[in-house]
């Protein structure tokens, strides 16, 4: 394991993380007030829930997947600089 990562993970650096991917998923739905987000953390990783209404879902995941990867992509490189790792799972 990286030595830059943190063994505990601050909640504020949650709390960041879950704003950014709110604030990047409620950009491209129709309905933003859907948009629901929840967290977890194990060791040095959160792992993001997004939610949104079922007519969203494509605008999310986006043509072959790219609006998802680009969206991991972003919380990857926030959560790095926080000192630890990101995953993010699209729910329907």
């Amino acid at each position: 394991m990286d030595e830059n990562f943190n063994a505990q993970i601050d909640e504020t650096v949650v709390k960041e993380l879950e704003d950014l991917l709110l604030v990047l998923a409620q950009a491209l739905v129709e309905k933003p007030e859907e948009v629901k987000i929840s967290s977890r953390v194990e060791g040095n990783t959160v792992t993001l829930e997004v939610r949104v209404a079922d007519e969203d879902m494509g605008r999310v995941i986006g043509r072959g997947g790219k609006r998802a990867q680009a969206i991991r992509s972003i919380m990857k490189a926030k959560a790095s600089r926080s000192g630890c790792r990101a995953m993010v799972d699209i729910v329907d």
